[in-house]
């Protein structure tokens, strides 16, 4: 029937033939395409049923001190993940699993039901190497290991709001780990694999792509210098009843930061019980009023004038000054109706300050204080960092005038106010800040001229060692120069002052020849009857400079003569 159709109908069969043999030509054609011309479309989706990439770990970066001590290394852990579905087939190895993972058998089980539909499921983070593969050799279905990386704090609570910590996932939270988040993270790697389809690893393939390790970050602080000041600071909160303090210590020649210490504090190895007040870095997030210790700088303003030199006399009366309905009162009992300016330092009158400031003019003060930082970010890039508020009024009117003059009505960090007394110890010339060490002497901006900032430096010389002057704060065989201050608090978003509610600052530097530190000591709300500043914090700047200066090797520059070390050795000799 076939063959009659064909005869009967030539042009069909042919048509049929042709049509077949085009169809076997197509499919040889296409299967030489791929087999050998085009392979790598089959080989492709072939890998991205099979092929996959497990991400390698990069090592964080290393943080150090000045020195090379570390105060944040990456440690490897192991990370134990699972497969919920697969994790089925051994429900009799839950309880051995969870008790290797020392956790509760029946939460454990719970927790393993709720997600046994998942391919992917934490089940512990952060194991030792050691721990996590002796779950391994339990050999529970679908329990899998991740190589990953932890970071540890060598120093703990003493350097912890300088350096910060990481999170669970290794990135920056707090800190110079966040400031320097994109320098210390690095370039995680990639590892390709052959898995199954139902996920299991087949073979291991290659690297794909190598981990760039993160780059190593050197502070500025001395690991030295921070142990001395957290130790002094926390001794003086305890004795003093204080509920914080802050202290900031400063290279006067390199603006380097030698120590940064903030209490209360916390361990960034163990942040169970981690609280946000003990997270602060209050030396640069916390604002106060400076009081007194403004009040050579202050008088710098004076001094650039040319009108005013050391020796000139303010009458301070009894030491009340009446400004329209204000009273402007020197809380220590001035020697005498007159000061001259040594003196207005040494007795920190307010009405001197004020009468000096009247006659400067608020307008230039202000100037002078924003030239020294205040007001302004410090440039430190310190996550969370406050600039603090320094008014500029329109119209300084004298009371404006007289409160910026003896520190009130202003709010500054204890950072800047290490930055300010750096530079005027440096000659009057502002170096700019850094948390990371400086291996070459940077420029400085001229802030204040040479001249009144060498005569500053003698007359806060003077504030230390005269005999009505802070005498806490002296350090045996150096000269030091400095300034207490005593300021009240303000009522948080009212307006007033607190009722017995202080915080007590020392600013100073050392050795005051030939400044090298700056310092500034601040203590909040001290609970024991005393609060100024020369009782409580100045004895904190005696024993931190005393202690820095040995450790750095700065000579002594107050030595008694060798002819009275003599008498002495002979005098007790006789005795």
């Amino acid at each position: 029937m076939i063959g009659l159709e064909g005869a009967l109908y030539p042009w069909r069969f042919r048509l049929v033939l042709v049509l077949l043999a085009l169809m076997v030509g197509a499919i040889a054609w296409r299967m030489l395409d791929l087999q050998v011309l085009d392979h790598d479309f089959l080989k492709a989706h072939g890998d991205a049923r099979s092929v996959r990439h497990i991400p390698i770990p990069a090592h964080r970066g290393l943080i150090t001190d000045r020195n090379g001590e570390p105060l944040a290394v990456s440690t490897p852990v192991t990370t134990l993940w699972a497969n919920g579905k697969e994790l089925q087939a051994g429900r009799e190895q839950w309880p051995a699993l969870a008790a290797a993972l020392g956790q509760d058998p029946a939460n454990f089980a719970a927790r393993l039901e709720q997600n046994k539909e998942r391919e992917f499921m934490y089940l512990v983070r952060g194991l030792t190497p050691e721990n996590g593969q002796r779950v391994l050799d339990l050999k529970v279905p679908g329990v899998y290991a991740i190589e990953e990386f932890r970071r540890f704090y060598p120093a703990g609570e003493v350097a912890a709001h300088v350096v910060g910590f990481t999170d669970i996932d290794d990135r920056g939270r707090e800190g110079m780990e966040l400031a320097y988040e994109d320098w210390l993270a690095g370039v995680p790697g990639k590892r390709q694999v052959l898995k199954d389809r139902r996920g299991k690893l087949i073979k291991d393939v290659q690297v794909a792509q190598n981990a760039k390790a993160g780059k190593a970050l050197a502070l500025s602080i001395d690991l030295r210098l921070q142990y001395l000041a957290h130790r002094e600071l926390r001794n003086a909160l305890l004795e003093n009843d204080a509920k914080a303090g802050s202290l900031v210590m400063v290279d006067v020649k390199t603006g380097e930061v030698l120590a940064m210490v903030n209490h209360p504090t916390y361990n960034p190895n163990n942040r169970r019980n981690l609280t946000p007040a003990a997270m602060r870095n209050r030396a640069m997030i916390d604002v106060f009023e400076p009081g007194s210790t403004i009040k050579p700088l202050t008088m710098s303003a004076a001094l650039e004038t040319g009108r005013w030199k050391p020796s000139d006399i303010v009458q301070v009366g009894n030491g009340t000054l009446q400004i329209g309905r204000y009273s402007i009162r020197d809380v220590s009992r001035t020697q005498g109706p007159a000061l001259d300016l040594t003196g207005i330092l040494i007795n920190s009158s307010n009405v001197g300050m004020s009468k000096i400031a009247f006659d400067v003019g608020g307008e230039n003060i202000y100037q002078v204080l924003s030239n020294l930082g205040f007001g302004r970010d410090t440039g430190l890039g310190f996550p969370g960092e406050r600039v603090g508020n320094l008014p500029n009024h329109r119209q300084w009117r004298q009371a404006e005038t007289a409160t910026l003059s003896y520190g009130y009505g202003l709010s500054v960090t204890a950072v800047q106010l290490a930055h300010a007394y750096a530079a005027l110890a440096n000659g009057g010339g502002m170096t700019p800040l850094s948390m990371i060490r400086v291996d070459s002497k940077p420029g400085a901006m001229q802030v204040m001229s040479a001249d009144v900032a060498k005569t500053l430096q003698g007359m806060l010389q003077q504030v230390v060692e005269a005999p009505r002057g802070v005498f806490r704060a002296q350090v045996p065989g150096y000269h030091v120069a400095g300034k207490s201050g005593t300021a009240r608090k303000t009522n948080a978003g009212a307006k007033g002052y607190q009722t017995n509610s202080y915080r007590s600052l020392f600013a100073g530097f050392a050795p005051a020849q030939d400044p090298r530190i700056a310092l500034v000591v601040v203590i909040d709300e001290p609970g024991k009857g005393a609060y100024y500043g020369g009782l409580i914090s100045a004895p904190v700047f005696s024993r931190v400079m005393a202690g820095s200066l040995r450790l750095m090797n700065i000579a002594p520059d107050n030595l008694p003569p060798p002819e009275q070390k003599m008498a002495a050795v002979d005098q007790g000799g006789r005795n």
